[in-house]
């Protein structure tokens, strides 16, 4: 099974994208985050189409999330489901899990925070914190689980291409590495780090200064497996391609290959 995730950065303006990478890179399970769309908007005809089945769960102008696949995703679940619909983490779209051959995949988009100290960098910790509750029970569910998307937290130094410019800011910041720590400590191998200890290798590049082309990035999206899927792991990349097209979101996929 082959699972990508990535950051479109609004799926109507990416959708040509989308199925050309699709038509070049077949996988069987894509997760999208920051569709910026609600589902009706969704251009679901042209995804089928290419043979792929799709769960959505979006939100006009911000956020969303989906899953594409091969199959129909089974049992979809958005959000934190032990929280009320209304729950003030429940507003933003940014949490998508569905079954999909034998696997629990979740798609998601985990808050930026906007800058350390404000509200919206104690809304991401808070979100993380939740998280947390909820991959508990997930990972003692689901044996075979893959959690993936935009985290919005470089892990290490080496996920950054200039960690001292970076020190203590947004997204690199030691609360946001600690509690991307503890969603990782409920039971998760990092795929892509499984199998490339070296740093430079980024998925996210701002498009200003042409930060891409200096490979000026950070590591913010990640494929995470727990262990009984992580040991049959046998590749994880992140595909440039994308990022050169005209047009580009400023996140370029990343792909697991598992079993073999």
């Amino acid at each position: 099974m082959i699972i990508a995730t990535w950051n479109v950065n609004s799926v109507r303006a990416r959708v040509e994208h989308i199925l050309k990478y699709l038509e070049r890179q077949p996988v069987d399970v894509l997760c999208l985050q920051e569709l910026k769309t609600q589902d009706a908007d969704f251009p679901r005809e042209p995804l089928e189409a290419a043979g792929y089945a799709v769960s959505i769960a979006g939100q006009k102008t911000y956020n969303g999330v989906a899953v594409l696949a091969r199959e129909a995703p089974a049992d979809p679940v958005v959000g934190f489901p032990h929280l009320p619909p209304d729950h003030p983490l429940n507003a933003h779209k940014r949490l998508l899990a569905a079954s999909v051959g034998g696997v629990r995949v979740i798609s998601a988009y985990l808050p930026n925070g906007e800058a350390v100290g404000t509200d919206k960098y104690s809304f991401k910790l808070a979100f993380f914190a939740e998280l947390r509750t909820y991959l508990e029970v997930e990972v003692a569910r689901h044996p075979k689980l893959c959690l993936v998307g935009d985290f919005n937290v470089a892990a290490e130094d080496k996920d950054i291409y200039d960690p001292e410019a970076w020190a203590g800011g947004v997204l690199c910041s030691e609360p946001e590495r600690t509690a991307l720590e503890a969603l990782r400590a409920v039971g998760f191998v990092d795929c892509f780090r499984k199998h490339h200890a070296e740093g430079g290798l980024y998925s996210w590049w701002d498009y200003r200064g042409g930060a891409f082309w200096k490979n000026h990035g950070l590591r913010i999206d990640h494929v995470w497996a727990t262990p009984e899927l992580a040991a049959t792991c046998t590749a994880c990349e992140v595909d440039l391609s994308p990022r050169k097209w005209k047009k580009p979101s400023d996140h370029a996929p990343v792909r697991a290959v598992f079993g073999g």
